[in-house]
């Protein structure tokens, strides 16, 4: 049993990793449904929170159904993230969890983000502040180092257990990387074989398939996966790792009716959750990846991506069903 503190997780627990614009609460009931065992919300700027900014503040928004859940606050100014953390307690997640990781210039410029991987000092001290400060369970979500210079991910993970944090999930991938390249777990494997090292470690990256996770779970002895872009219109991927984990057998894809379902919820949800103006143009970035792979289907894609009125939206996605009803994505 994997347990964040005294937050069981299961044996091998799937993890949904913080994704701006991308794993907000309708997104995130769509993937608790098809097994995620805990999930973050976007990263949430803490100069935004404590100066009460109505985007950073909508951030906080959770519910019964996603838990265990996760708030995720990044910056570099040791006062506000103090101040932010007292914010995000009183929201009542199960975890805090710090962003080390982000590679976005407008971030890692002020020292946050993955910026602060240049600095592991503040770092350490920062993660301290923020243990010392809130109730919650503190966990970290950071890369293996700024460059292929600095990957001093081995000296991260025990100086920040040293000072507290109950989980630390790692992208293979440093900042200089981006999302470039292969994702390498060799440090992950390293630091899961480290003798001090005691909290569960998460690895990140590259994960897209149910044979990968159990590769990389079997090869680097990872506490669980978390899984980011692979997520993005694909929220089957947690059931289907889970059930390559437990048979050996690859479930198929998804059928038209899963996808339009699962596009009519998202939809449905970012409707009552974002108002109908926002609902509608935020959802654009997730069409194509619903219907991925379905032939022919540039046509419904500009319609789905161009159209303002929710009733022409779900009528379209109605109009899909019945046209490829049969058709296996190529």
């Amino acid at each position: 049993m994997v347990k964040i503190a005294d937050i069981e997780l299961g044996e091998f627990p799937l993890l949904l990793a913080p994704m701006e614009d991308v794993s907000d609460p309708p997104f995130r009931a769509l993937c608790k449904e098809q097994g995620c065992d805990i999930m973050y919300t976007e990263f949430i700027s803490v100069e935004g929170l404590i100066r009460d900014a109505t985007k950073s503040v909508e951030k906080l928004d959770i519910f019964d159904y996603e838990r265990p859940i996760g708030i995720q606050i990044f910056g570099a100014n040791i006062e506000s993230m103090v101040k932010a953390a007292d914010i995000v307690e009183a929201a009542q997640p199960e975890l805090l969890d710090i962003n080390f990781g982000c590679p976005v210039k407008k971030v890692t410029c002020k020292g946050a983000g993955a910026g602060i991987l240049q600095d592991i000092p503040k770092m350490v001290e920062l993660t301290k502040a923020i243990v010392d400060r809130t109730n919650l369970p503190v966990t970290v979500k950071t890369r293996l180092g700024w460059d292929n210079k600095t990957q001093y991910i081995e000296e991260v993970a025990e100086r920040l257990q040293d000072v507290g944090i109950k989980a630390l999930s790692i992208h293979g991938r440093t900042r200089q990387q981006m999302y470039k390249g292969e994702a390498d777990w060799t440090l992950i494997g390293a630091i899961k074989d480290n003798p001090r090292i005691s909290i569960p470690i998460f690895g990140n990256g590259d994960i897209d398939s149910p044979q990968k996770a159990e590769a990389y779970r079997n090869r680097y002895g990872v506490d669980g996966i978390m899984i980011g872009r692979a997520a993005i219109g694909n929220p089957w991927i947690f059931r289907e790792i889970k059930h390559y984990f437990a048979t050996g057998e690859t479930l198929p894809p998804p059928n038209i009716d899963e996808r339009v379902d699962a596009a009519r919820d998202h939809l449905r949800r970012s409707l009552d959750w974002k108002g109908p103006k926002l609902g509608v143009l935020e959802m654009r970035r997730h069409y194509t990846n619903y219907f991925r792979g379905m032939p022919g289907v540039k046509e419904y894609r500009k319609t789905l991506v161009s159209e303002y009125e929710a009733e022409t939206l779900f009528a379209t996605l109605e109009e899909m069903r019945e046209v490829y009803a049969g058709v296996t994505a190529q």
